[in-house]
C-alpha cells in the first residue's frame, strides 16, 4: 500500500508541477506582451529566469545534502511562486524594474523544484526496485501537453491581463497542497561523509556534460522552430499539432523504458542514443525542415532527443552520485544544462537572422561534442568499477 501510496505523490507532483510549466512557459511572453513592453525589456525579462537557475539551482540543491528535506522544499518553493506571482500584476503597473525583480524570485522559488521531485523519484526507485523513474516522470510530460492544449482556453476564459498571472498561482498553491500531503514521499537518509564534502566523480561530470549538450542542441528548434515552420506556409493548426507529436513520442518511450533489456537502460547507452537522434534531426532541420512529410518523423525524434537523453542523465545521478552529494549532483544537472542551452539559444538567435535554417545545422556539433562525451565516460571506471 505504502508503495501505491508513494508512487501516486510522486505521480502528483509531477503533474502539478509540469502544468504550472506547461502554462508558464509559451503564456508569460504573451502576458509580458500584452503588457504593452518593449521587445528588448521582454527579451530581458525572459532571460532573467533561465539566469537565476544557472545560479540557483546548485546551491539551493545542495542543501538536500545537508538534511533539508526536498518535499519541505518544494512546499516552500511552491508557495514563494505563488506569492510572487499574484504580486506580478501589481508590480508591472509600478514599472518593469519592480516586475523584474518578482520574476528573479520567482525563479529562485521555481529552481529546485523539478530537480527535487526528480531527486525524490530516483530515491525511491533505488529503495524500491519494482518502481521505474520513466513511468513515474511520464506523467510531468502528459501534463505538460495537456496544459499546452488546454491553456488558450483556460485563458481566454479567465481573460484580462491578469489571467496568466492568476492561473499559475492557483498552480503554484496547488503543488504546494500536493508537497504537503505526500507525506509518504521521503528522500534518502542522510549519509555522514566525514570532514569534507564528496567529489562528483569524473565519469558522472561526463555524462553530466553530454547530457546538457545534447538537451541544448534543442536550442534552435526551441526558439526559432514554429518561425521557421510558419514562413514556409505550414498552417498554424499543423505547427500545434507538431509539437504535440514530440510530446507524444518522449510520453511513448517513458512508457516502454521498463521493458527494455537493462543493456539499453545505461547511461551511456541512453546518452548515446539520444545524441545520434539529435544529430539526425539537426541535420534533417536544415535540408527538409520546411516539409511537412519530413517534420512529422523528424518530429518524433524528440522522444529519443530529449526521452533517451533524460533518461540517461537520470540514470548517470542514481548510478554514480556518492552518497552525501546526491543533492548538488542533481543541481549541478540542471546547472549545467541551463548554462549550455543559454548560450545554444542566443547563438542559434544569431544563426537564424543570418542565415535561416542553417541555424539548426549548427546544433549538430553540440550533439557530437555530447556523444563523444557519453562515449568517454565509458571509459572511465569508477570506485564502484574498481572493486574485485
Amino acid at each position: 500500500m505504502n508503495k501505491r501510496v508513494k508512487t501516486w505523490s510522486l505521480i502528483a507532483l509531477y503533474a502539478v508541477v509540469f502544468t504550472e510549466v506547461g502554462i508558464s512557459m509559451p503564456f508569460m511572453p504573451l502576458w509580458l506582451d500584452a503588457l504593452g513592453l518593449d521587445a528588448a525589456v521582454i527579451g530581458v525579462l525572459l532571460a532573467l529566469p533561465i539566469a537565476t537557475r544557472i545560479v540557483a539551482t546548485a546551491p539551493l540543491m545542495s542543501l538536500l545534502d545537508q538534511g533539508l528535506g526536498p518535499r519541505r522544499m518544494i512546499l516552500a518553493g511552491s508557495l514563494a511562486l505563488s506569492l510572487t506571482y499574484a504580486l506580478m500584476p501589481g508590480a508591472a503597473g509600478i514599472g518593469w524594474p519592480l516586475l523584474a525583480l518578482f520574476i528573479v524570485l520567482n525563479a529562485v522559488a521555481g529552481a529546485p523544484l523539478v530537480p527535487c521531485i526528480d531527486y525524490l523519484t530516483l530515491a525511491a526507485v533505488r529503495q524500491d526496485s519494482r518502481l521505474a523513474y520513466s513511468r513515474i516522470r511520464m506523467a510531468g510530460s502528459i501534463a505538460f501537453l495537456l496544459a499546452n492544449l488546454a491553456g488558450g482556453f483556460l485563458l481566454s476564459a479567465l481573460g484580462g491581463q491578469v489571467a496568466v498571472p492568476l492561473l499559475l498561482t492557483g498552480l503554484a498553491l496547488g503543488a504546494a497542497v500536493v508537497a504537503w500531503r505526500s507525506r509518504s514521499v521521503t528522500g534518502l537518509p542522510r549519509v555522514e561523509t566525514g570532514a569534507g564534502r564528496p567529489k562528483l566523480p569524473l565519469k558522472l561530470w561526463l555524462c553530466i556534460g553530454a547530457a546538457a549538450a545534447i538537451q541544448a542542441s534543442h536550442g534552435a528548434i526551441y526558439g526559432f522552430g514554429s518561425i521557421y515552420w510558419t514562413s514556409a506556409g505550414i498552417p498554424a493548426a499543423w505547427v500545434g499539432s507538431l509539437w504535440a507529436v514530440g510530446v507524444l513520442s518522449e510520453i511513448g518511450l517513458f512508457a516502454v523504458m521498463p521493458t527494455l533489456p537493462a543493456a539499453w537502460r545505461s547511461p551511456v547507452r541512453l546518452l548515446s542514443l539520444g545524441a545520434a537522434a539529435a544529430i539526425l534531426r539537426a541535420v534533417g532541420m536544415f535540408l527538409v525542415g520546411d516539409r511537412l512529410a519530413a517534420l512529422v518523423p523528424l518530429q518524433a525524434l524528440h522522444g529519443l532527443t530529449f526521452g533517451a537523453t533524460q533518461l540517461g542523465a537520470m540514470a548517470a545521478v542514481s548510478a554514480y552520485a556518492p552518497d552525501g552529494a546526491r543533492g548538488r549532483a542533481q543541481g549541478m544537472l540542471s546547472a549545467v544544462n541551463a548554462s549550455i542551452a543559454v548560450v545554444a539559444t542566443l547563438v542559434s538567435g544569431l544563426a537564424y537572422r543570418a542565415g535561416g535554417p542553417l541555424a539548426f545545422l549548427l546544433m549538430a556539433p553540440l550533439a557530437i561534442a555530447g556523444l563523444g562525451l557519453a562515449l568517454a565516460s565509458r571509459e572511465v571506471k569508477t570506485e564502484t568499477d574498481r572493486q574485485p
